[in-house]
């Protein structure tokens, strides 16, 4: 089978190619846009990225070009036209987990490095200054750190907590109860955000969850509260979070993603003028660590991406080619 991978990036390849087994693979670095879309003449299948477009516009492109597999690289799906490509009667193939230590590893590292102040740490020593005046971070130990969601990554995260020692509340419509058995306790989220020291995002993007960190809910959090969000960019109201910032109404916010992050993110624009300005105050921002939608990225994670995808192309292969053997023996 022939398939167009969207968005790709070069440490990328070298997995798909490990298990591309007899499809043909064409790699193509640029996102999936309408624009983009006819790139895909001449594949039956394409493999797209979390940040890729996958509206009705582009979907029904990618229909009339022959398309019928649409094969997503990540486990959210929340970019893609569900009713559209059901209606077209189009595939979707996608990877319903993977390496959950990998995510939930970032957001603690991240964590980590906001309190303890690492990056500037860091910074310090490369200049040659070996001061620590002005680095005096918080311990983990003894906090109580609030889980937003508590799938794979959310649960991942929750046990690395109990490991430094900290209390663990959680929040999410469907308890987990390997998580009730190791003494989680679940709670309604207004008592959760006001009781937490961390809040940790794990939950999926849906409409009842976009913008569910705003002026209201985080006016219930601690000041001296620290927020990670690994999850999805859209779960924050990022303008909401650097004025609780600069008006001392939260103490840090560490993030791997962020709300308008397609156009900028796995992209190099270090010689170039980023024309968002809520993104630049994130950057600059001296309570804020960003990294660029880097949680996935780890040898393991990779290689189960991959692997994960790949046979579910050979499944729908296989699927399809049993179907046209029974049609034509009847």
């Amino acid at each position: 089978m022939n398939i167009a991978f969207f968005s790709t990036l070069p440490f990328e390849q070298t997995w798909f190619d490990q298990y591309r087994s007899h499809h043909r693979l064409t790699y193509i670095d640029q996102p999936l846009t309408l624009d983009t879309a006819r790139l895909a003449m001449g594949h039956r299948a394409v493999c797209a990225f979390v940040n890729d477009d996958l509206s009705r516009p582009v979907i029904e492109t990618l229909n009339g070009l022959g398309v019928s597999v649409v094969g997503m690289r990540c486990v959210g799906i929340d970019n893609v036209d569900l009713i559209t490509l059901n209606n077209l009667g189009m595939t979707l193939l996608h990877v319903p987990g993977y390496s959950p230590h990998s995510v939930a590893e970032q957001a603690v590292a991240l964590l980590l490095g906001l309190i303890r102040h690492v990056p500037d740490a860091h910074q310090r020593v490369l200049r040659g200054d070996f001061r620590i005046d002005g680095l005096t971070g918080t311990d983990l130990h003894g906090k109580t750190v609030g889980v937003m969601g508590t799938g794979h990554i959310g649960q991942a995260f929750a046990r690395i907590m109990q490991g430094f020692g900290c209390k663990l509340l959680a929040y999410d419509i469907q308890p987990d109860r390997s998580l009730l058995d190791r003494g989680v306790h679940y709670m309604a989220l207004p008592e959760l955000l006001r009781v937490a020291d961390v809040v940790s995002l794990h939950c999926p993007l849906t409409p009842l969850t976009e913008n569910l960190i705003n002026d209201q809910t985080l006016s219930l959090m601690k000041p001296s509260a620290w927020l990670v969000n690994t999850g999805r960019g859209k779960l924050v109201k990022t303008r909401a979070v650097l004025d609780a910032l600069d008006n001392n109404r939260l103490a840090g916010y560490a993030a791997d993603v962020y709300e308008q992050e397609r156009a900028f993110f796995h992209y190099d624009f270090s010689d170039q003028f980023i024309d968002d300005p809520l993104l630049n105050r994130l950057r600059s921002h001296p309570k804020v660590l960003l990294s660029a939608h880097q949680g996935f990225l780890t040898e393991e994670a990779l290689r189960q991406i991959a692997r994960s995808l790949m046979n579910q192309f050979n499944f729908y292969e296989n699927q399809q080619t049993s179907l046209l053997s029974k049609a034509s023996m009847c």
